[in-house]
């Protein structure tokens, strides 16, 4: 029933180390003590719920996206938007116009432009009881309009408040009016002289409301909102802070499938308000996209109208020298024409006069090119020739020189950026420039090919007369200019039928719609589980942070397994109002408790000398802890079972035993020991009549001195030849060594360790000398334990609950986790 000594011969040091080294955490008693706590979780469950309610329905602002697909096709170059050719070019797999046209759409360029276009840097919301909602500007019967010319300050709410027969109070914030207000016009910040909050006034539609800091009018919305307002609070932004917000809310993906495919989505707190943004965004990238593909044909259009004009004032010059020959020198028919050499050698000018044709659009590029006059760019098709590397190249070069722009406006122009964009710069110009003397050589290749075929038809011409020779240079000369100008139609017919035929190459699949599309955020249950889930974890960390610091004595089986020392018994609460428990409730648990350790203590004590009394000391690590309460019940249930029994009280710095047996403390051990008084007027009778009582007597100066005197010794050597048990009620060891000192001669020692009250650290001492033999034949008894919690051992305590066995039992509660227990038993131990 007692366990062993766990100390045997040869036992290793660092077993005897772990002795008296407890758990730095009981997971056991943690999950107890959150049991025991689960009301504080419930109320903190339910405030979590509340909040999280209160939070959903008047705080918790939805938000809301649309989305727009849209198809990408691009059959044109154009130094304004990249083709696809720049991909198998430049070695890319992906769609390039595509990623050009998602840069497109987060611009601030083409934001900014929507911000402007539509008055996006005036947000409109209403107001309920508590909640703001965010509303678009089709929801609200009136529109703000800016004077622009006119200093406003922004982010200072606006609420307008129906008066009816469309008029509206304007109500401004009791305070928060700036003197820096924001111009739209240059976008920047000016400082005003103080001024007085300006006063509420009721103004009319289309009337100017004018005041220091702001100066706006209503319109009337033409149609009618979808929702009813009772107020409309209007919010003015910058054009910079507006942008950035858009610019955060959009999303550009592309369809897995067909990479041409884009998907573009809106967040923000209206549905409305997303839908018309992307609409009106892609509809604006349309008209952009189309104006850029136009432009480069535009241009070769002016430009090719004027050379047309040229040649053709060349063409009626040469066409009326022919004439004049034909009707002054009669040579519109020369006799024995080798027509199949001057059919050749019309070809051969007229190709002529195409590649120099060419070659001059081929001029016109390049001095384009040079001056960096970008927008004023023909296409290569008017110089014969279409080359996506070189129209990459360009566009490239266009993109850096802006970019090369707005780094000047940052860094210095000798610093390394400024140094990296200039090589870039000089890559893309000898790419391009490459190109074009690819194509100049490739021209010249050509004409002195047709050249020489010229010089080799011509030496058969030579042979006639010099009049006629005459005429067919004319004509020749004629024929050259009209091919000329047949190819520059052609190719101004071509570029006027692209402008003509031109479409975007965007094409809308799907619009944004009002489809009635559900909020995508906030994840109200989430946020729901965290709040609850936060709050459920504040007991939960209060009660693991009391767990961490707690170094209490609360586990006994923690208790013997960091020990190793023998428990004799386990002691309930104390109930009584005295510590006479075992003879003024000798039926309770805590009496047949101290049966039980009565029963226990011949094990400590087998191996003493028969015949004569034995000395039993009780002690603990500090005062409260019981000892003494211990001392009195196991004395007097000694004394009820026929021994006869003395209590000393040798605990002489702090006497308790005498005030319980109401006896006079006068003269005690301490008067004894002093030599004042024999030994027969220091023991006093008690109601038990094998139970005597030696109380302290009045607190000495050197009580150590007394209690280690050889007259204590005798004292108690005389003692032992009167009673059969000496009971010894000791000074704590925890704070003095008068314990020690008596324990060399006691025959059995007694440990109390009090539940939830011995520090774990006060058992180190005790349970060290234990397992080094410094001490013999000690027990532990594990005093005043809580019912309620149960322990698992069963020494003695807790076995009668609730059978009838107890006095207790009449009053006894079953805790309904037995109950259900019990039923479940029940239910499954059924046949």
């Amino acid at each position: 029933m007692i366990p062993d000594r766990d100390t045997k011969i040869g036992s290793s040091e660092p077993q005897k180390e772990k002795y008296g080294s407890f758990a730095l955490f009981d997971i056991e008693h943690f999950l107890r003590r959150i049991l025991k706590n689960w009301y504080w979780f419930v109320c903190m469950l339910l405030i979590g719920y509340v909040i999280s309610w209160i939070y959903s329905k008047y705080y918790a602002q939805s938000i809301y996206a649309s989305d727009l697909s849209l198809s990408i096709s691009n059959n044109t170059s154009s130094y304004f938007t990249p083709n696809q050719s720049i991909n198998f070019i430049w070695g890319q797999n992906g769609n390039q116009d595509g990623v050009y046209l998602k840069k497109m759409l987060l611009s601030r360029s083409h934001n900014e432009f929507l911000v402007k276009e539509l008055d996006l840097f005036v947000g409109y919301s209403t107001k309920g009881l508590i909640k703001s909602t965010y509303i678009d500007k089709t929801d609200s019967p009136v529109f703000l309009q800016i004077d622009k010319s006119h200093l406003q300050q922004i982010n200072y709410p606006i609420t307008l408040i129906p008066k009816g027969e469309n008029s509206y109070e304007v109500v401004l914030p009791e305070e928060g009016q700036s003197t820096s207000l924001y111009s739209y016009e240059s976008e920047g910040f000016q400082s005003i002289s103080g001024y007085a909050r300006p006063a509420n006034k009721i103004i009319k539609v289309n009337e100017w409301y004018t005041s220091p800091n702001l100066r706006f009018r209503l319109l009337k919305n033409t149609e009618a909102p979808k929702i009813k307002v009772d107020n409309v609070i209007i919010n003015l932004n910058s054009v910079n802070q507006t942008v950035n917000g858009i610019v955060s809310t959009i999303g550009v993906d592309f369809d897995k499938e067909i990479g041409t495919i884009m998907i573009i989505t809106k967040r923000g707190y209206n549905l409305n308000s997303t839908v018309n943004f992307l609409n009106k965004s892609v509809a604006e990238l349309q008209k952009k996209r189309l104006a850029d593909k136009n432009i480069v044909n535009k241009n070769t259009d002016v430009y090719l109208q004027e050379n047309i004009s040229g040649i053709r004032k060349k063409l009626d010059s040469s066409a009326a020298v022919l004439n004049y020959l034909k009707t002054s020198e009669k040579l519109y028919n020369i006799k024995d024409r080798d027509e199949k050499s001057l059919e050749e050698i019309k070809n051969l000018e007229a190709r002529k006069a195409d590649i120099v044709s060419k070659i001059s659009s081929l001029n016109n590029i390049k001095n384009t090119l040079q001056s960096r006059d970008f927008d004023k760019m023909i296409s290569t098709n008017a110089a014969g020739f279409e080359d996506g590397f070189f129209t990459a190249s360009v566009t490239e070069l266009k993109a850096l020189y802006l970019k090369k722009r707005e780094m000047a406006t940052i860094y210095k122009p000798n610093s390394e950026p400024m140094r990296e964009i200039d090589r870039l710069i000089n890559e893309a110009r000898t790419g391009s420039s490459g190109s074009l003397r690819n194509y100049y050589t490739k021209y010249y290749d050509e004409i002195n090919k047709i050249d020489s075929k010229i010089t080799e038809a011509n030496t058969e011409l030579n042979l006639y007369p010099e009049k006629e020779r005459k005429y067919l240079d004319a004509e020749r000369g004629y024929n050259m200019i009209e091919a000329t100008y047949n190819s520059l139609l052609s190719r101004q017919n071509e570029a006027q039928l692209k402008v003509a035929t031109n479409q975007s190459d965007i094409t809308v699949i799907d619009p944004a719609k009002n489809l009635g599309q559900g909020p995508i955020g906030p994840n109200v249950k989430a946020i729901k589980s965290g709040i609850m889930f936060g709050l459920l974890l504040i007991p939960l960390l209060f009660i693991l942070v009391g767990e961490a610091l707690d170094n209490k004595i609360r586990n006994i089986k923690e208790l013997l397994s960091a020990t190793k020392i023998p428990l004799l018994g386990v002691i309930g609460n104390n109930t009584n109002e005295n510590m006479l428990t075992v003879l003024e409730q000798p039926k309770s648990s805590v009496s047949e408790a101290f049966r039980g350790i009565r029963a226990n203590m011949r094990f400590l004590m087998e191996d003493n000398k028969e015949g004569q009394g034995k000395i039993i000391l009780v002690t603990s690590s500090i005062g409260g802890e019981g000892k003494t309460y211990v001392s009195i019940n196991l004395a007097s249930v000694i004394g009820l079972s026929d021994k006869k029994t003395i209590l000393l009280g040798m605990d002489l710095r702090k006497p308790k035993i005498f005030g319980d047996f109401k006896i006079d403390n006068k003269y005690g051990i301490s008067n004894y020991l002093t030599g004042e008084v024999d030994i027969d007027q220091i023991i006093n009778k008690t109601k038990i009549p094998n139970l005597d009582v030696a109380t302290s007597g009045p607190i000495p100066p050197n009580p150590s001195e007394l209690l280690m005197s050889s007259r204590n010794i005798r004292f108690l050597e005389e003692l032992k030849e009167k009673y059969d048990f000496i009971i010894i009620d000791s000074p704590p060891v925890g704070l003095v060594a008068d314990s020690y000192e008596l324990m060399k001669h006691s025959d059995a020692n007694i440990y109390v360790v009090r539940h939830e009250y011995t520090e774990k650290y006060m058992l180190k001492m005790i349970t060290e000398k234990y397992h080094n033999d410094e001490i013999d034949h000690l027990g532990l008894i594990y005093n005043d334990y809580n019912k309620k919690q149960g322990y698992g051992y069963g020494y003695g305590y807790g076995y009668g609950y609730g059978y009838g066995y107890f006095d207790e039992d009449k009053n006894y509660k079953e805790p309904l986790l037995i109950k259900i227990r019990n039923k479940v038993q029940t239910i499954f131990n059924k046949k």
